[in-house]
């Protein structure tokens, strides 16, 4: 069995409806799934890992394709308001293709968003084209914003098969 698509990418959050407006609101994803009452019971703890596992939940439509699930956990074991650094082990982030980021940075900014530098560029790599730049959502996720100005897709297939056929065994990893 081939794995089809991302299905959807899930966040926890401390407040579901502040969450929902920043997203909703402020970023532009269109809501999917209305907010769920709480959910709890024997079987949402055993499939989440999380012994008394309460909450609730909501999706977001990222473009035509994408979803984002926004997760509020009645029992979160310790609220954290300190950002995870993204060198951390387990750290991730949501990166948001937009057409304009300088227009779209703009909007944020007067919509109330600090980003964390200015807009950012590679102009040679894997990465050349793109123009990015991190922000973060009211929980201290962090987001992205990202404009891919060009690609050379031969050179990107090039590199892609060079890698395939140089990398290392999973042997020699493991």
């Amino acid at each position: 069995m081939t794995i089809r698509s991302v299905h959807h990418t899930a966040i926890i959050v401390k407040d579901l409806d502040r969450s929902i407006y920043f997203y909703q609101d402020l970023l532009g994803l269109t809501l999917s799934q209305e907010p769920s009452g709480w959910m709890e019971g024997e079987s949402l703890a055993k499939g989440t890992g999380v012994p008394g596992a309460r909450l609730r939940n909501a999706l977001l439509r990222i473009g035509s394709d994408a979803t984002l699930e926004l997760l509020e956990y009645d029992n979160r074991p310790v609220d954290n308001d300190q950002p995870i650094q993204q060198n951390y082990l387990g750290a991730m982030h949501i990166a948001l293709r937009v057409d304009d980021i300088t227009a779209k940075k703009a909007e944020l900014e007067s919509k109330g968003v600090q980003f964390m530098a200015d807009v950012n560029a590679f102009d040679e790599g894997a990465l050349a084209g793109w123009r990015w730049v991190y922000f973060r959502d009211p929980d201290n996720i962090s987001l992205e914003l990202v404009e891919v100005a060009y690609s050379n897709e031969d050179e990107r297939k090039t590199r892609i098969r060079d890698y395939l056929d140089t990398r290392p065994s999973l042997e020699s990893l493991i």
